[in-house]
């Protein structure tokens, strides 16, 4: 089989944005994993961010946590990913670590700590203007445990009032991004909990703020694709964060526990031009690699994206809108089926050496010394780790 132009293109310019976070030692709140050779510093994260775009060719940017990825010249941090071949992308706000947010941070019911929080929001923006990011992603963890503790309506009226002061902050290019979380650490209710309270609070908000579908936030047996569908129908979908779920936010590599349930979110992605440059969707990894090695497990996931992505560029769009309108159910499912259903993998290797690339990638890192390099050269000092 022979991929087509107008597939090849796509393919060609398709990009997924790294984690730093996800080169550095992980867990569980049960146990971190320390593995040799993770990055010490956020040049070192970038450095290992920028073998996986070596060898995939479609990772050519990096999101950055603050304060976890902390630098005093942040300009100089995105010269030293341009030297590296790729460039900063996101900026990804904590407001979730403190002990003052305990009981939240833009919704806590101290003024205090409500504004200890939006300070740090305005920052990242501030860190957003010295690296050229276009998107400032905001997740929070605020909520309530328990029946009583605080005011729900209040606190969205909070919630309201330091998004408004983020986004009078920005600049013309730039964006919220606004991700949700159906629960934890919140147990009794979450004050961003679902893709409708996203929505809502981005539209009042403007054209500068957009939702962000985390793929692993939603209770078992959710329509993801729905969601995507929707928010690309309205022009609201600003990014995924793509990971794998069994049971809550389990933040495994993408396509591990369903890559048919990826394939159905990247098929309503091709249906609503969310694969365009102009559509602006931010396609992000956000994933804890806790076992497995750092490098050659966002590789992986970089691949699962491009596989799923290329199959449904594979779907007959117009064989499955005429089985559709026939009312023809057996006739349409199998034409998304028979996409699912082809092997990719040779079409994906023979475009990577066309573009002078390895057609396997993770022969090729693994082949390519970096690891034992970083194991041998990364000793002393702090590991760059979850909650450094």
């Amino acid at each position: 089989m022979t991929i087509s132009s107008d597939v090849r293109a796509v393919l060609s310019h398709q990009e997924i944005e790294l984690p730093s976070w996800a080169f550095g030692n992980s867990g569980t709140r049960f146990k971190v994993f320390g593995q040799a050779g993770v990055p010490r510093t956020p040049e070192e994260k970038i450095a290992d961010a920028a073998q996986v775009h070596r060898h995939t060719g479609i990772a050519p940017s990096v999101a950055l946590h603050i304060p976890w990825d902390r630098v005093d010249d942040y300009a100089a941090l995105a010269e030293h990913a341009r030297e590296l071949g790729v460039r900063i992308g996101t900026i990804n706000a904590n407001v979730f670590q403190d002990d003052d947010y305990r009981l939240g941070s833009v919704t806590n019911p101290d003024p205090a700590v409500r504004r200890k929080a939006l300070d740090h929001l305005l920052e990242c923006v501030d860190v957003m203007d010295a690296t050229g990011s276009r998107d400032l992603k905001l997740w929070f963890a605020d909520g309530t445990n328990y029946p009583g503790q605080d005011d729900i309506r209040a606190r969205q009226d909070r919630l309201a009032e330091a998004l408004a002061a983020v986004r009078d902050r920005l600049g013309p290019q730039q964006r919220i991004l606004l991700e949700y979380k159906l629960f934890e650490p919140a147990f009794y209710t979450t004050d961003v909990p679902d893709w409708g309270t996203a929505y809502a609070h981005c539209l009042r908000l403007g054209e500068q703020a957009q939702v962000v579908v985390d793929t692993g936030h939603h209770a078992p047996g959710t329509n993801i694709e729905f969601i995507v569908a929707f928010l690309l129908r309205e022009g609201r979908l600003g990014g995924f964060d793509f990971n794998s779920r069994f049971y809550a936010d389990d933040d495994l590599m993408v396509g591990a526990a369903d890559p048919f349930q990826l394939f159905r979110i990247l098929h309503e992605v091709v249906r609503g031009g969310g694969l365009a440059p102009e559509a602006g969707i931010a396609f992000m990894l956000d994933q804890c690699h806790n076992i497995e090695p750092k490098i050659p497990g966002q590789i992986r996931s970089v691949l699962n994206v491009q596989e799923a992505t290329a199959k449904a560029l594979l779907v007959d769009a117009h064989a499955l809108a005429a089985a559709q309108s026939a009312g023809d159910v057996l006739g349409a499912n199998a034409v998304l089926m028979d996409a699912y259903n082809t092997d990719v993998r040779p079409l994906l290797a023979e475009l990577r050496a066309d573009q002078g690339l390895d057609p396997d990638p993770m022969a090729a890192y693994a082949a390519s010394g970096y690891a034992e390099k970083i194991v041998a050269e990364r000793v002393g000092g702090r590991q760059a780790s979850w909650g450094a």
